[in-house]
């Protein structure tokens, strides 16, 4: 599946794919420092690696949240991290007239959770023709997601990831069922497990988003013992200042460890797999 995705660089290594970066773009500095950090680490690894930000963010708690830098000003960097790093980008969209500007900027449109059943959206995004990676909503099931991936393929554009982000267990927390993953993949689709944002925990009386961060490594081994193609996370220099989803974010000192330990456990499960 993964070769049908020719920018995500295929390695003998056998290695899963990462989509991983800041929340949102904050500013050029940060947003370089956490490219250039892991490119360095997932090339050292044969990690195919494709740089994640938002350059808006659209779905906020409280209406004084950070929401972005300005949409071109944002897309314009990276844009400049995609050339100058020769790496490729996902970033968020959130309406079906934002698809065409963003494609212009990045290789991947993500249609975030809460979105993924609206069909404008989707169908806007399959026209771009680049890869649209679907969030799985935290309402729907794993099944349900073939239904949101065909209207992309029926607008003309084969070309679909499905990310699970973990489903809604009450109102202030996340779980995550792992039989997902395999359902998903038996539509023929690579799929990819958002890790820090199925360590979410929404609906805080603040109005700010809490998180599990001490969770990921937990869940990030779980997904490639099950099998998963790729796996998305957030990382941040310094997350505790960070101007977006801070509570559930990895800090960036500890990606190498934690990668490290992920390719070995992916080492493991295609060794047992080709007995």
């Amino acid at each position: 599946m993964i070769a049908e995705l020719p920018f995500i660089k295929n390695t003998d290594s056998g290695n899963f794919f990462l989509l991983a970066g800041p929340c949102v773009v904050e500013g050029e500095e940060m947003l370089y420092q956490t490219a250039e950090t892991i490119k360095r680490i997932t090339d050292k690894l044969q990690i195919p690696f494709v740089f994640k930000a938002s350059y808006r963010k659209a779905n906020r708690s409280r209406i004084d949240s950070f929401t972005g830098i300005g949409d071109r000003e944002a897309l314009e960097l990276l844009a400049r991290v995609r050339a100058d790093l020769q790496v490729p980008v996902v970033t968020d969209i959130h309406s079906a007239d934002e698809a065409a500007m963003a494609a212009e900027y990045v290789d991947i449109l993500q249609i975030p959770a809460f979105l993924c059943r609206q069909t404008d959206l989707l169908e806007a995004a399959a026209k771009t023709g680049k890869v649209v990676n679907i969030k799985k909503g935290q309402f729907l099931s794993p099944e349900a997601m073939k239904f949101a991936a065909q209207k992309v393929v029926d607008s003309g554009n084969p070309r679909v990831l499905l990310t699970d982000r973990g489903t809604m267990f009450g109102y202030g927390d996340l779980i995550i069922d792992y039989r997902g993953i395999p359902t998903m993949q038996a539509f023929g689709y690579p799929v990819v497990l958002d890790i820090t944002h199925s360590l979410q925990q929404p609906n805080q009386t603040s109005g700010v988003t809490g998180g599990r961060p001490d969770l990921i490594e937990t869940v990030a081994k779980a997904g490639i013992a099950v099998g998963v193609d790729g796996i998305f996370l957030e990382t941040h220099p310094n997350p505790a200042v960070a101007k977006s989803d801070g509570a559930n974010m990895l800090k960036l000192d500890y990606l190498e460890d934690l990668l490290t330990k992920l390719v070995a456990i992916r080492q493991t499960v295609n060794t047992f797999a080709k007995k």
